[in-house]
């Protein structure tokens, strides 16, 4: 039985990346990077050029300014299918990537965007090509067949213009990341400890007159604390925000009582997600039978969806034999069934069956090492509360088994 006020926490002594952890990441970047150039191979394309920096991370384990260079074009990568891969880091960053074995060379960005360049933009956008048409022509022999894995619009018109041609990056990227390595799942396990540790902190601390914000920052806190990097998001909502979902965390005051629901999308040590939910009550009182009917439901979708994963299932079979929603939460269903998860949240995305997958589903096979976050929220229309739970799988060969420990509460079941 669940009762986190009889858990003591200990907030002295932080997660460490200890040498097996480190072991597991050199063999997990190497996969990665094999990965990556696999998928050229299969798609008889010469080479991926990367500016996602989630991608990047993937493919050379490296990173620097991650956020940043989400919303700032001033770092990006070349990975041929030979896995030869270049580089170009925010200038004077080449120290940062020192050792690192899936990196043959290292150089300065040219950075073209208009916060670098202003009015200079054409100009500093001719070198760059300029510079990545003589990588490619040097490495290829002749014009390259280039995945870019964003759309760079100008720079893809110069270099079409040399002789290159283009595919999309971003699926091929998405394929070499469905399947995690054993030593990737050791990472990810590792993510979801620190994760879970926030959890702890916030349930230990969560008492009535906190704000949202307030709670929140413990999860934060703990991520940094243990390596971890950002929060995808601010998913945190109480009492009547918790209905509808996706509001963020504000600076509302929680009353004894309500409910509390969040979603970690945490991203821990190594680069990889936690994704799981989970919902409580505001100074952990007993639910009220209205609360209880809302978790019994969403733990129910949750689990039973959880029951039908298995290597060798289509997505359209799993849509179609998910948990049937009651009409009443119908109209405030998440998003998706579930969807997989690895750095961040990637492919499949698995839509409800009927109108859902008639607009936007699309069909596949789960693997073996695949990790899936399973969603459930329940709210209904015009209700005053509402129960978001996810839970974080890896597929094996007879079912799937749960990445996070953190208990659901059965007593209210």
């Amino acid at each position: 039985m669940f009762d986190g006020k009889t858990i003591q926490v200990t907030h002295d002594k932080p997660l460490i990346a200890t040498p097996q952890l480190q072991d597991n990441l050199l063999r997990a970047a190497q996969y990665r990077n094999s990965r990556v150039a696999q998928m050229l191979r299969e798609q008889d394309c010469d080479a991926v050029l990367m500016y996602d920096p989630i991608n990047i991370r993937y493919a050379t384990d490296s990173s620097n300014m991650q956020v940043w260079t989400m919303h700032n074009y001033e770092r990006y990568a070349l990975v041929f299918a030979d896995q030869y891969t270049v580089l170009w880091d925010f200038p004077h960053c080449e120290h940062l990537t020192e050792g690192n074995a899936q990196i043959d060379e290292v150089r300065d960005a040219i950075c073209w965007s208009f916060f670098s360049a202003g009015d200079r933009m054409d100009e500093r956008l001719k070198v760059w090509a300029a510079e990545l048409d003589d990588v490619l022509k040097q490495r290829v022999g002749g014009p390259a067949k280039l995945a870019l894995d964003v759309s760079l619009m100008e720079g893809a018109e110069l270099l079409g213009a040399a002789g290159h041609t283009f595919i999309d990056g971003e699926s091929l990227m998405g394929l070499a990341k469905l399947v995690k390595s054993d030593d990737e799942l050791a990472l990810m396990r590792h993510t979801v400890s620190v994760a879970e540790k926030g959890m702890w902190r916030m349930h230990e601390e969560l008492t009535p007159g906190m704000t949202e914000n307030e709670i929140w920052a413990f999860m934060h806190f703990e991520n940094i604390k243990h390596g971890g990097e950002w929060i995808e998001t601010r998913l945190l909502t109480s009492g009547p925000r918790t209905n509808p979902w996706m509001q963020e965390s504000s600076n509302r005051v929680m009353l004894e009582g309500e409910l509390l629901s969040f979603d970690t999308d945490l991203i821990g040590p190594f680069g990889y997600i936690a994704d799981v939910s989970r919902c409580w009550t505001v100074g952990h009182t007993p639910p009220s039978a209205e609360q209880r009917e809302l978790y019994r439901n969403a733990y129910k979708q949750v689990h039973h969806n959880i029951g039908l994963l298995k290597a060798g299932l289509s997505h359209r079979e799993f849509s179609d034999n998910a948990w049937p929603i009651p009409e009443q939460y119908y109209k405030y269903r998440y998003c998706c069934v579930a969807h997989g998860t690895g750095m961040v949240d990637e492919n499949p995305a698995i839509a409800h069956a009927g109108e859902d997958w008639e607009k936007s589903g699309y069909d596949g096979v789960f693997q073996k090492n695949m990790v899936m976050s399973v969603e459930s929220y329940i709210g209904a229309e015009g209700g005053t509360q509402g129960v978001k739970l996810e839970q974080q799988v890896v597929i094996t060969e007879q079912g799937c088994e749960p990445l996070c420990g953190f208990p659901f509460a059965e007593d209210w079941l």
